[in-house]
């Protein structure tokens, strides 16, 4: 044991527009763009050495896990997969203890798995001593979660938490571009004042979504819907970066009349109410925060509709959320253990 604590904080995200032109096939085929940021709720990874040959999870998402570290590569089993794909791919024999926490529940829609497996990379990496770029972080991320252990989903989700801010991304079969978008502080602290970030009160399961779109596409049914999305992305970081707040919301409600045509797992009864409510009490415009279905949803409004769209939005069970947004991605250090 060597007495300290190694920690990583990486941050969740909300996909502004062109979400779901990050998942393949579209991605490799057509190029995918998205326009997203990270705020600041976070997955966070603490490991303790112990000296020992053993690994012990506390997850206060997903309970308790415990393994020998001494007998080759662990099984990916459905058990904690992301603590075992990371400890298979550097190859971790030296015991230690895990905590990991999150700040949204899963199933939420900001990105939260890959948060967390971008905060273990970034934990080991500080135990280890290991350097790692930005670029090769995300992608050993993105591996490891839809590759190795194939969980669905796009690519945005481990570049934003490792990247941090806002950003316009692009996806093709050669690799991913992160392009930060400058945007004004005073149009961020505005963008801040007349936003909304809440909880539907639903999980939903990703997976399951990102099939029916992904079969849509190679069925021909959806690919003008994802084009139209994708062109959505630079018209919205063009209006952040000229600081026109009401040209973003009508973009975003643009955007999630098209992003509904890329399944019918979209959307369901209760968002629809909630976003025509939003609507209705002066919400510019809104989308569903991920693969769609539940989780979180996020609206700009008009200044001073903001406070009545949040009071018509909880009396529909949602559950609003303080939020602000972060400009910097995964950090990690050490501590003493005290």
């Amino acid at each position: 044991m060597d007495g300290q604590h190694y920690r990583a904080k990486a941050p969740l995200r909300i996909g502004l527009v062109g979400g779901g032109t990050d998942v393949n096939p579209y991605a490799s085929l057509k190029g995918g763009m998205v326009f997203n940021t990270t705020i600041n709720k976070y997955a966070y990874c603490t490991i303790t050495p112990t000296g020992d040959s053993s690994m012990s999870i506390h997850s206060t998402d997903y309970g308790k896990y415990e393994a020998a570290l001494d007998g080759g590569p662990l099984p990916l089993d459905g058990n904690m997969d992301i603590i075992k794909a990371v400890t298979n791919h550097f190859n971790i024999t030296d015991g230690f203890k895990m905590f990991l926490q999150s700040e949204a529940p899963p199933g939420s829609g900001l990105g939260g798995s890959s948060a967390v497996i971008v905060s273990v990379i970034a934990a080991v990496c500080e135990w280890k001593g290991i350097g790692m770029t930005g670029s090769e972080m995300a992608q050993l991320a993105y591996y490891l979660e839809r590759e190795k252990i194939g969980l669905k989903g796009g690519k945005q989700d481990q570049y934003a938490s490792v990247f941090g801010g806002f950003n316009v991304m692009k996806f093709d079969a050669n690799g991913v571009d992160v392009n930060r978008v400058r945007i004004r502080p005073n149009t961020i602290d505005e963008l801040q004042y007349r936003s909304i970030l809440c909880y539907t009160g639903q999980s939903r399961e990703s997976a399951t979504i990102i099939d029916s779109q992904v079969k849509k596409f190679n069925s021909g049914q959806n690919e003008d819907a994802l084009d139209a999305a994708k062109a959505l992305v630079l018209e919205m970081s063009n209006a952040m970066e000229r600081g026109n707040i009401r040209r973003a919301g009508e973009i975003l409600d643009e955007s999630w009349r098209i992003k509904k045509q890329f399944s019918d797992k979209i959307t369901n009864p209760r968002i629809d109410e909630m976003y025509n409510t939003a609507k209705a009490n002066g919400a510019i415009g809104g989308k569903v925060s991920g693969a769609g279905g539940g989780g979180f949803m996020y609206f700009i409004c008009d200044y001073d509709t903001k406070y009545k769209v949040a009071k018509e939005l909880q009396k529909l069970g949602a559950r609003v959320t303080d939020f602000a947004y972060e400009p910097n991605g995964v950090t990690s250090w050490s501590y003493s253990n005290e």
